[in-house]
């Protein structure tokens, strides 16, 4: 295999053991992204003179015997709406087509002292608001599996770029599903961790955190990754406690120790949009992988899922109504039609213009969700999930027909509930039907991520690779 093949644990090590070196590693990607990267447009903003500066000191600090940091000359890609000091960010906004970041957000400088080497700015949709990756100022990504389908959004440049191997790990955000549904998506594993283990915090004047509370209290940073070692990799190294960010903690968890085998709930279908065939297939393959591993397995009705992603809906759409304005006004045409079908979508499930009293009850109800879950699960239990209960979405089906646009929303429940909750989740491929990856959803207690991450593991020792778009050299459609 070339070295973009290789996963990111097999990078890290042959270029600690110097079997392989910093610059081999940036060379090979750099030529993958020369090569695909025009068909697929992912990664923006890349700097091959810049990347090969960082292998060339990546090299010679491990000649020199310095401490190296888990992903030492592994190459990354980070988010359009991610600060990396003097790199694109734009989040997708003409108005912003040419800014630059004031300095490094903590989840980046985080993979900076863990020796990753940045390569590109992965390619998102305006504010970073859609399932889909488009925007007016940078153009369309494409999904390697099939260029009419979306990669997901809105960390699709991510997905995509991962996918087709311009880097073995992309950097991405997740309030709705942002990190999970790409990696669906583009048959990857993507883990959105618990609210406050990887840093909010932004470097002082690029975006602050004065957001809505939604943003604030629900966004996080996460890995996207082509194996389950690679994105744990990743998360842990990501993984930064830091009081500055309002929602951080102050120390890493202690993983708990397991008595007995862990239990799986499955849950197909919370009312909201029944599982397509292939989903409900993968559900199944899934558990049966899961039981064979040694895990309990048994499948539940667990309404308070989908009551959490009907409120995911109010609390936000009452939480950017204030915004909307500005957003319209330097946002593009996508972004207009998607915000006014989700909120279409959102008054069908709590009217027109919720008062201020259905809003703080909605809060308090959050809350009360949030406690009988982890009672169900504690620390030794988990959840199967759809990722989402349709195959990958057609290109723009969110903006095209209102009415197609309101049944993805409520496809999107396995997404929209879990940032509500504030728990971890990670997405992990099963396989592939009618030529397009599906994956699942494992859900766990806050601060489980290691849980959740042995389940998907488990899945993938029994998956099949996915890597048709790491053998194939793309061209133009």
């Amino acid at each position: 295999m070339e070295l973009w093949q290789w996963s990111a644990t097999e990078l890290a090590a042959g270029i600690r053991t110097r079997e392989i070196s910093a610059v081999d590693v940036v060379q090979s990607c750099l030529s993958r992204i020369e090569d695909v990267n025009p068909v697929l447009n992912a990664l923006l903003d890349v700097r091959p003179e810049e990347a090969l500066a960082d292998a060339r000191r990546a090299d010679a600090a491990v000649a020199a015997g310095e401490s190296l940091g888990p992903l030492h000359g592994v190459p990354v890609s980070t988010k359009i709406n991610t600060g990396q000091k003097s790199r694109l960010m734009s989040n997708g906004l003409s108005v912003a087509a040419g800014a630059m970041a004031a300095g490094d957000d903590a989840c980046v400088a985080a993979m900076r002292d863990a020796g990753a080497i940045f390569l590109g700015r992965s390619n998102a949709p305006a504010f970073s608001l859609r399932w889909f990756s488009a925007n007016d100022p940078h153009g369309r990504t494409l999904n390697p599996w099939d260029h009419e389908r979306t990669p997901g959004g809105s960390s699709g440049g991510a997905s995509s770029g991962v996918a087709a191997g311009m880097t073995p790990i992309g950097q991405g955000n997740d309030i709705a599903g942002s990190i999970r549904y790409p990696a669906a998506c583009c048959g990857l594993v993507g883990i959105r961790p618990t609210v406050g283990l990887v840093s909010g915090w932004t470097a002082p004047g690029d975006m602050e955190l004065e957001g809505p509370l939604t943003f604030q209290a629900w966004a996080v940073h996460g890995p996207l990754a082509r194996t389950v070692a690679d994105a744990r990799a990743a998360l842990y190294a990501m993984a930064s406690p830091d009081l500055r960010d309002p929602f951080g903690i102050p120390a890493l968890p202690e993983p708990v120790p397991q008595a007995g085998p862990i239990r799986v709930g499955l849950v197909r279908d919370v009312g909201m949009a029944a599982p397509h065939r292939s989903v409900s297939d993968a559900l199944d393959t899934a558990a049966r992988w899961l039981s064979e591993a040694g895990y309990e397995v048994e499948e539940l009705e667990l309404p308070l899922l989908g009551e959490a992603a009907r409120l995911w809906h109010l609390l936000l759409a009452e939480d950017t109504r204030p915004l909307l304005p500005g957003m319209l006004e330097i946002g593009d045409e996508a972004t207009r039609l998607n915000m006014a079908h989700f909120y279409e979508a959102a008054a069908e499930l709590w009217g027109e213009k919720p008062d201020i009293s259905a809003y703080i009850q909605g809060w308090a109800r959050r809350a009360t969700l949030i406690t009988r879950l982890q009672e169900l699960l504690g620390t030794n239990r988990v959840l199967l999930t759809p990722a989402s209960a349709e195959p990958p979405f057609e290109q723009d089906a969110d903006i095209t027909d209102p009415d197609r646009a309101r049944s993805l929303f409520a496809a999107q429940w396995p997404m929209t509930s879990v940032p509500v909750l504030g728990v971890p989740a990670v997405t992990v491929p099963v396989g592939v039907t009618d030529g397009l990856p599906v994956g699942v959803q494992l859900v766990g207690g806050r601060f489980t991520e290691g849980l959740i991450l042995d389940a998907a593991q488990a899945i993938e020792n029994r998956a099949p690779r996915l890597t048709p778009r790491l053998t194939t050299r793309l061209t133009p459609c």
